[in-house]
């Protein structure tokens, strides 16, 4: 007799659960888009409250993990329905990483804020945008369980990666040039590479909602287009240029 309202509180849980995964996502995609305006503006103010936002993003994913843990030990779920719990997990850990990158470019602002304008801001705006639509259309396929918006996703990250080779070259011409520019170039390649990074993490996203529908990852080899390492630095240089001398793909 109690199983219907049984299964209604599982439902409950699993609404709850998704509408916690989307919030998260909201205030990542907010703090890329708030990044990207900082800088036009040189706004410090505004980076520091993305620096401190990051707090709340934090506190989400903790939030989505522990209401995980309670669903599996109270439901012990099966089959589609646990699939659903994994990836609102893995969802939640890469929303965290992205919360983490987009902390790190505000930081960089900040440092940026004393200092003009080189006019390859609107190019990191386009590229930041870019990332916020990724992301937006990521979450909306794992709220409609849209395999094809999903893997859409998947496709534009040629698109991100060819807009950071441009610009890393853009830097890197500002360099060779004039010594004088390395340090704020510097800063600036260190934004965007952060944020063709979080274009990376939505691609994983996107790839996982793709599991969550089918029940299997896509083996299909996605297309990349970042070549920076390819243009003659060595590899130790491209990790410092990136903010990232362990090459790894975590944000510090």
């Amino acid at each position: 007799m109690n199983e219907p309202h049984t299964l209604k509180a599982y439902d409950r849980d699993l609404e709850t659960l998704q509408a916690h995964v989307l919030k998260m996502g909201g205030l990542v995609e907010e703090a890329i888009r708030h990044g990207a305006e900082a800088l036009a503006r040189r706004d410090a103010e505004t980076a520091d409250r993305i620096r401190r936002g990051d707090r709340a993003i934090d506190a989400l994913e903790q939030q989505i993990v522990d209401e995980v843990a309670r669903i599996i030990a109270l439901r012990a779920p099966m089959a589609s329905d646990l699939r659903i719990l994994l990836t609102a997990l893995r969802l939640a850990n890469s929303l965290e990483r992205m919360g983490d990158y987009a902390k790190n470019v505000a930081k960089r602002v900040t440092v940026l804020a004393s200092l003009p304008a080189w006019g390859v801001e609107a190019s990191l705006g386009r590229m930041a945008r870019e990332v916020g639509e990724m992301l937006r259309d990521t979450l909306d396929a794992f709220v409609r369980r849209d395999e094809a918006m999903a893997r859409d996703v998947l496709l534009r990250d040629e698109a991100l990666d060819q807009m950071y080779n441009a610009l890393f070259r853009e830097l890197l011409t500002f360099m060779m040039e004039d010594p004088r520019t390395i340090t704020p170039m510097m800063h600036l390649h260190f934004i965007a590479k952060n944020t063709e990074r979080m274009g990376d993490i939505v691609t994983n996203m996107a790839e996982q909602v793709i599991y969550l529908v089918t029940g299997e990852r896509p083996r299909e080899d996605r297309p990349k287009g970042d070549r920076t390492a390819y243009v003659g630095a060595p590899d130790d240089l491209t990790a410092a240029l990136s903010g990232d001398p362990s090459g790894g793909s975590r944000a510090p």
